[in-house]
C-alpha cells in the first residue's frame, strides 16, 4: 500500500524541491490541490486529513494555520517553517543530532524541519557539548554565508530578475547586524547551549550552497580541547551516518579553499575541523547544500523516516 503525501506550498522554492525527490516514487502517492485552490482552506483541510504526512513549505503563519486544520489524529506533519522548531510537543526534524533521535524522528506525527543554517551549527557544536569538551554556557559564534535560494522568492528575484525594483549587482552582503535571526533561538536549543550565541549571516550571489562555521579559542575552554579532541568528538557523533560525514583531519589540513557549492544537489553535510594546535585555535566548518541537507533533502529524510521507508530513498 503506497502512503499518500500532501505538500501544502509545493509552488515554493522548498516545495518543488521536494516534489521533484518524490516524482517518480512507487512507494508514495502525491496529492496535489488545484492551482486556483491553493489559498481555499476546505480544500487544503481536506488534503491535510487524507495525507498519510503533510509537509508544509509555507510561511510560519500560514503554516500555524495549516496545523490547526488537521483533525485526523493519525495525519503527520512535516513543518518546513520556522514556527514550530522550539515547540512543545513537535519533534526537532534532525535524524543524526544524537543517538536516539532518529527513532523519536519515526514515533512522531509532528515534526519541525530544520532551518539550513542550525543544521550546519548543531552539527558542530552539540557533540562538544555532549563531550564535555565545550560548556554550555561557553559564548560562541556561528560565520554563514548561503546562497540567495535560502531567502525564497523574494531574494531570488533580488538576484536574479533585472526587472525587479529590489536587484541588486552585488556579490556578497551581510544582513541581520542587530544579531536579531530567527534560527538563532533554535540554535541555541538544540544546540545545547545555555547562552544565546552571536549569529552572522551573509548571502552570496550564487543560487544555493552553504558554509557555516565556529571559530573557537580552544586555550580559552576550561578543558583546553586539542584538534584531534575536537574531531574524535565529531566523528563519534556520526560514525556510520549516510549523510553526514567528517572529514579526516588530513583532509582538512590539505585544503586550501572550500567551495560553498560542493556538495549541491545532495542531501549531504560534510565537516571539517581546521585549525593550528600552536596557536590554540580552531575553525569548525560545515558544508551543506540549503536547499538540500537544509530544506528538501531533510524533509524527504524526516518523511521517510515516519513512514518507515528506507530512510535514504529518493536521496
Amino acid at each position: 500500500m503506497t502512503a499518500k503525501v500532501f505538500i501544502d506550498g509545493e509552488a515554493g522554492t522548498t516545495g518543488l524541491q521536494i516534489r521533484e525527490r518524490l516524482a517518480g516514487r512507487k512507494d508514495i502517492e502525491l496529492l496535489s490541490i488545484a492551482h486556483e485552490k491553493r489559498k481555499d482552506a476546505v480544500a487544503r483541510a481536506e488534503l491535510l486529513n487524507a495525507a498519510d504526512v503533510s509537509i508544509l513549505c509555507l510561511p510560519d503563519d500560514a503554516a500555524i494555520e495549516a496545523v490547526a486544520m488537521v483533525t485526523n489524529p493519525s495525519a503527520r506533519i512535516i513543518d518546513a517553517s520556522t514556527a514550530h522548531r522550539t515547540a512543545e510537543g513537535w519533534t526537532y526534524g534532525f535524524p543524526e543530532m544524537s543517538k536516539d533521535q532518529r527513532a523519536t524522528v519515526a514515533a512522531s506525527t509532528r515534526v519541525s524541519n530544520p532551518g539550513c543554517y542550525p543544521t550546519g551549527a548543531i552539527a558542530l557544536v552539540r557533540p562538544l557539548v555532549a563531550a564535555g569538551l565545550m560548556p554550555q554556557d561557553w559564548p560562541i559564534s556561528i560565520n554563514a554565508v548561503s546562497g540567495y535560494s535560502g531567502g525564497g522568492n523574494p531574494m531570488i528575484a533580488e538576484f536574479e530578475d533585472v526587472e525587479s525594483p529590489t536587484w541588486t549587482p552585488v556579490a556578497y552582503r551581510i544582513y541581520a547586524m542587530g544579531l536579531e535571526h530567527k534560527h538563532v533561538g533554535e540554535m541555541q536549543v538544540h544546540g545545547g547551549l545555555l547562552t544565546r550565541p552571536l549569529f552572522a549571516p551573509a548571502v552570496g550571489r550564487y543560487r544555493q550552497g552553504m558554509i557555516v562555521e565556529v571559530p573557537l579559542h580552544l586555550s580559552l575552554i576550561g578543558s583546553a580541547p586539542s584538534l584531534k579532541d575536537i574531531h574524535a568528538a565529531l566523528a563519534e557523533a556520526y560514525h556510520g551516518e549516510a549523510f553526514v560525514e567528517v572529514a579526516s583531519l588530513d583532509e582538512a589540513a590539505a585544503l586550501k579553499t572550500l567551495d560553498p557549492e560542493g556538495l549541491n544537489g545532495t542531501n549531504r553535510m560534510k565537516l571539517f575541523v581546521f585549525g593550528s594546535d600552536s596557536t590554540r585555535q580552531a575553525r569548525l566548518v560545515a558544508l551543506l547544500d540549503n536547499l538540500g541537507k537544509g530544506a528538501s533533502g531533510a524533509a524527504v529524510q524526516n518523511m521517510n523516516l515516519m513512514l518507515g521507508l528506507p530512510e535514504a530513498a529518493g536521496l
